[in-house]
């Protein structure tokens, strides 16, 4: 048995075989262009199916995880259209020369490693949203199919770190859990995790070898921890917390239209934050009696 620290971005067990998820890094020729006007036109095309596949991405989403994380996509579209962004790409294929995969993917480096700088945890993550924006317009430019192949399975998803898009082509229904090396609690990973209200950890010290794919895993969200290829003992006892979650969320659902009065009889309201109107479904649906806090500031960003 093997174990693994991480940190907990949603708490809760999960209990299946890991699948190890490698990226290939495709390496990105410098090669020179005679004709930059052609190139600019080829490098458009490609921008215009991006914008295309980023819509459907976004209906996709919209559907499976709601509008509020779906948005994320439309947040891509506006950064794939950024004049900063694409003047970059531009001047990189007029001035050098050069092709437009590698203006692609050396300014989405710069870009990545700017935003990876930042100070604001919120700003930082959305490195890996410039990374995912170029890599697919570097698929469109390479005619390759962006994205992860389907699995038939319920599974431990483990990789190095998962972009927006990734996240969303999974089929939801065969995750029990993510486990990344790198990304941070304001990552898509980590919003979809909390989302799906799946165990996920982040930042974990696992290896992204053949040697875990496949096997047993158990990820404890509770402990920020996952084991792979778990002893008896250790099995058996986080069956039995699995099975305990379950059985206390089934309990949390009959207390439903019952009034809230504790032991000694006091009755009390229990109200939900919400950070827009969408929200509101789930607070009809758990329960709630009113609204605690509205976290207005998001209307205005």
């Amino acid at each position: 048995m093997e174990k693994y620290i991480g940190k907990s971005v949603y708490k809760g067990t999960a209990i299946g075989p890991v699948s190890v998820l490698k990226k290939k890094d495709s390496l990105v020729k410098r090669i020179h262009i005679d004709n930059t006007e052609e190139e600019l036109k080829r490098l458009d095309a490609a921008k215009e199916r991006t914008m295309t596949q980023l819509g459907q991405l976004y209906e996709k989403a919209l559907q499976e995880v709601g509008e509020v994380n779906a948005a994320i996509f439309e947040v891509h579209q506006m950064m794939l259209e950024d004049d900063d962004y694409q003047d970059a790409i531009h001047s990189m294929i007029q001035n050098e020369e050069v092709n437009a995969e590698y203006a692609v993917a050396s300014t989405g480096d710069n870009f990545a490693q700017m935003f990876a700088s930042m100070e604001d945890d919120y700003m930082r993550a959305r490195s890996a949203d410039v990374k995912d924006i170029s890599e697919r317009v570097l698929s469109v430019l390479g005619g390759r199919t962006a994205g992860m192949a389907a699995s038939e399975e319920p599974m431990i998803i483990v990789a190095d770190d998962l972009a927006p898009s990734e996240t969303v082509q999974l089929n939801k229904d065969l995750v029990l859990s993510f486990v990344t090396v790198h990304g941070s609690v304001n990552s898509h990973t980590a919003i979809l995790a909390r989302t799906m209200s799946i165990p996920a950890l982040i930042g974990t010290d696992i290896p992204l070898t053949d040697a875990i794919d496949g096997k047993l895993g158990i990820v404890d969200g509770r402990n920020g921890c996952i084991y792979v290829d778990p002893d008896e003992d250790t099995l058996s006892k986080m069956q039995q917390l699995k099975q305990e979650e379950q059985e206390k969320k089934e309990l949390l659902q009959t207390l439903k239209g019952r009034e809230n009065i504790t032991i000694d009889g006091k009755k009390i309201m229990l109200y939900a934050n919400i950070g827009n109107s969408k929200d509101l479904a789930a607070v009809l649906q758990n329960d709630a009696g009113g609204i605690g806090l509205f976290r207005s500031e998001f209307l205005y960003l």
